[in-house]
């Protein structure tokens, strides 16, 4: 008599084991891959602050705008500048002292020195340059940092300045704001 097979066999249930990791594997990956997109996007948002940060500074104190850049462009990088004349509070400052206090704010904010815990930077944006180009009224501010991620694109479509100012290197990003200020 032939006997009854009641169950899975041990094969089915592999296979159904095999085809669940494989579908877990995925969404991990998945959800790895949008941290990652939300981490890169977040980097994003703080480099287009900063960029602003240091322009609205420029549109406050007008009369030094040239001295903020140079037509040749001026780089900022992880080497904070002399701590100036502190222009907060009550202290009244003369033009070319506030223009020394913004960039070292604005620097000390963009390389994490502003934002410190146990002893360690914790804001900012991980190896950040920043180039500011000044002729007559037109700014150009260039945030570069280091991202988690290899860009697969090329930076031959930006301007020379753009590529002085650190752009090269397969996980370099790159944000580029152009104004006017009078």
């Amino acid at each position: 008599m032939p006997c009854k097979r009641n169950g899975f066999s041990l094969i089915e249930v592999m296979v159904s084991l095999v085809i669940l990791v494989i579908g877990l594997i995925g969404i991990f990956n998945l959800h790895i891959m949008s941290k990652q997109g939300s981490f890169e996007s977040f980097q994003q948002t703080q480099a287009s602050y900063f960029a602003n940060d240091i322009i609205n500074r420029m549109r406050l104190n007008v009369s030094e705008l040239s001295n903020y850049g140079s037509p040749a462009g001026t780089h900022y990088s992880g080497e904070l500048l002399v701590k100036p004349t502190e222009c907060s509070g009550v202290y009244r400052c003369s033009t070319t002292e506030l223009r020394a206090w913004d960039l070292y704010e604005w620097q000390s904010s963009f390389i994490g020195d502003s934002e410190v815990d146990s002893g360690g930077s914790i804001g900012g944006l991980p190896s950040p340059t920043a180039c500011v180009y000044v002729n007559s009224n037109d700014v150009v501010i260039v945030m570069t940092w280091k991202s988690v991620r290899k860009f697969n694109g090329t930076n031959e479509n930006y301007s020379d300045f753009v590529k002085a100012c650190e752009s090269s290197g397969a996980t370099r990003r790159i944000l580029e704001i152009e104004t006017a200020i009078f």
